[in-house]
């Protein structure tokens, strides 16, 4: 009482009752500042500075770092500009030699042909700029084109040429196997590929608006083989990102730290009855409290005690697909709360219908039961196709 006593007179002498008179027209009005009000006034004004410095401070440290990955793009993006400019700048110098030494039109037509087909390569790369593992495909076939150095125009021609056609056959695999590594994690979750795509199987991209080769060959002005060829990676590209970015929508992450599966999806002997039952969902031992994190996106929809589950936690995914997180000991998330991936939903338990400390997780698909272990092993393939 003393403290507070003494911590009251400090107050008081730092914030003195205060007379405010002001005089307008003739008249004088007196406005009484009382200890109580200055204190309010002032915290609030401390708070205001608090969080613009707090704001200011986070902007500095966002413009200031920047994450691996952002780094790795930029590298990746400095190095498709580089081998473009490189390529370019022989081009020019090979049809100027070319021109000057008399070649004629069929050695100026065939640089100018190279020249177009550089320019829709081009295009291919800027859309494939900044894809998980595009740089670790692509880097190997531009440090060869680079490596030449024959100063002989028509070698130069010919050199660019052929190291056209090993980039586009190295952008056409890449573009080709991530999209059938990212299609082949949507089935094997038991999830239809189309259904996850821009309707009518709308991909965006002025590499791929056309669906006729020989329109986009007109349009780039190139052999129609080789529009056919950049189309079809520019296709594979685009659909690769769109199940990317579904795929970051889905419940395609872990539930649970690497622990043990004590019990998997489908009929099994339940320990209480001793009689075969269906188990509807996958469980994992662990340790009291251990995290249970959410395996992707969505709003809780449901907090609280279920028969037979004891404290669980319920989250919609969006699309029909729902998980469940049963037996918790503890539940750290409320309903309408939105969740990212990893988040923390509670600690795990033994409540409910259970013979231990374990966490029964359950994903749900249009009120249809599904195998947990589908999505995870889907995730884990998803996670490859991004490495």
């Amino acid at each position: 009482m003393e403290r507070l006593q003494r911590l009251r007179r400090s107050l008081l002498e730092l914030f003195p009752e205060r007379h405010l008179y002001v005089r307008s027209g003739g008249e004088m009005k007196g406005y009484v500042l009382t200890p109580k009000t200055q204190m309010i006034v002032a915290g609030g004004i401390s708070a205001a500075a608090l969080w613009m410095g707090v704001c200011t401070a986070a902007m500095l440290v966002n413009m200031l770092s920047a994450s691996p990955a952002d780094r790795e793009i930029a590298r990746t993006q400095a190095k498709y500009e580089r081998w473009i400019a490189d390529r370019q700048a022989r081009l020019n110098s090979a049809v100027a030699q070319l021109d000057a030494g008399g070649a004629g039109a069929t050695g100026a037509g065939v640089a100018a042909d190279i020249e177009k087909r550089h320019a829709a390569l081009a295009m291919l790369l800027t859309d494939m700029k900044g894809a998980p593992g595009a740089a670790q495909a692509l880097t190997p076939v531009i440090n060869k084109a680079l490596a030449s150095n024959d100063k002989n125009p028509a070698h130069i021609v010919e050199t660019v040429r052929v190291s056209q056609e090993q980039l586009l056959d190295a952008a056409d695999v890449f573009a080709k196997s991530r999209a059938d590594r990212l299609r082949l994690a949507f089935r094997l979750a038991g999830l239809t590929p189309a259904a996850y795509l821009p309707k009518g199987g709308a991909l965006g991209g002025p590499l791929i608006e056309s669906k006729d080769p020989r329109a986009l060959a007109a349009v780039l002005d190139v052999d129609e083989g080789f529009a056919d060829r950049i189309q079809h990676a520019a296709a594979d590209m685009s659909e690769a990102k769109a199940l990317e970015d579904a795929a970051h929508d889905l419940p395609f992450g872990k539930p649970t730290p690497e622990v043990d599966r004590s019990s998997s999806f489908g009929v099994r002997v339940d320990p209480f009855t001793g009689h075969p039952a269906f188990h509807s969902g996958q469980d994992f031992s662990g340790a009291r409290m251990e995290a249970v994190h959410a395996t992707g996106p969505g709003v809780v929809s449901f907090t609280g005690v279920r028969n037979g589950y004891g404290n669980t936690v319920e989250i919609d995914h969006g699309g029909g697909l729902k998980t469940r997180y049963a037996h918790l000991a503890a539940i750290s998330v409320a309903v309408g709360q939105h969740v990212g991936v990893g988040q923390r939903l509670g600690g795990m338990g033994s409540t409910g219908r259970s013979t231990g400390t374990h966490l029964h997780y359950e994903v749900w698909l249009n009120g249809r039961a599904m195998n947990p272990d589908r999505f995870l092993k889907a995730g884990d393939y998803v996670q490859q196709a991004d490495d």
